[in-house]
């Protein structure tokens, strides 16, 4: 569940009051036995560079893939860099299909923004 709050959280307040603002509202996440996660909430904290988290997802497998792709996407639209956003975002939904509520939810983002 902390998933979805972590990347609501972050992209609205990153649309809101910008990607500062966003990162010191972050909540705290402790011990997640995922490590792409992990990883993931090092980047938005600025604790790990995007080819850590990248290449922790190559090394985990599929579904690392996709929450890597997924995030870089979160991250990027809440920077406003909608191109960028779009790239990672499509990549996760068409390239690392995974039976995962996150993705159903990925892809219906992709389609509400018409990034088909």
């Amino acid at each position: 569940m902390w998933k979805k709050q972590f990347s609501n959280i972050f992209v609205f307040r990153g649309y809101l009051a910008g990607v500062t603002e966003a990162r010191n509202s972050l909540l705290p996440v402790r011990n997640d036995h995922r490590k792409i996660m992990r990883f993931v909430y090092d980047l938005f904290y600025v604790i790990c560079t995007y080819n850590d988290v990248l290449n922790i997802g190559k090394s985990e497998g599929l579904k690392a893939n996709f929450y890597s792709h997924l995030y870089f996407g979160l991250y990027y639209e809440s920077e406003c860099n909608l191109e960028l956003a779009q790239e990672y975002i499509v990549k996760a939904t068409d390239n690392y299909k995974v039976d995962d509520y996150m993705w159903y939810l990925a892809v219906v983002h992709k389609q509400v923004r018409k990034w088909n």
